[in-house]
């Protein structure tokens, strides 16, 4: 078993990686974003200070399940998303959803 963890965005960009890294290394891909706002609320609790409220949306919920099953049996992971805004995000949806438990909806 792969003993680092290696999340990118795309599943092209997976594969390729995938030539370049040893055994070591696990390669998956997010499949781009991860998380997002509700569709069916406002988004934001607004008696918190405005804390939003992310939900992971039905079409990404079993990769985010197999990402975060991934990450607690990996000594080391290596979010390698795109180094902009949107990469950045995705990145830190994951770290989060990595940390929490997942709500029940």
């Amino acid at each position: 078993m792969a003993k680092n963890l290696v999340i990118v965005e795309s599943p092209t960009k997976a594969k390729t990686i995938t030539k370049f890294l040893g055994s070591d290394y696990k390669i998956e891909s997010s499949f781009g974003h991860i998380r997002d706002l509700p569709k069916s609320k406002l988004g934001v609790d607004v008696d918190n200070n405005f804390e939003p409220d992310y939900d992971i949306p039905t079409k990404a919920k079993k990769k985010a399940a197999e990402l975060k099953k991934l990450a607690e049996k990996a000594e080391i992971i290596y979010f390698a998303t795109d180094e902009d805004r949107e990469g950045e995000a995705i990145s830190w949806h994951l770290v989060n959803i990595f940390k929490t438990p997942e709500k029940k909806n």
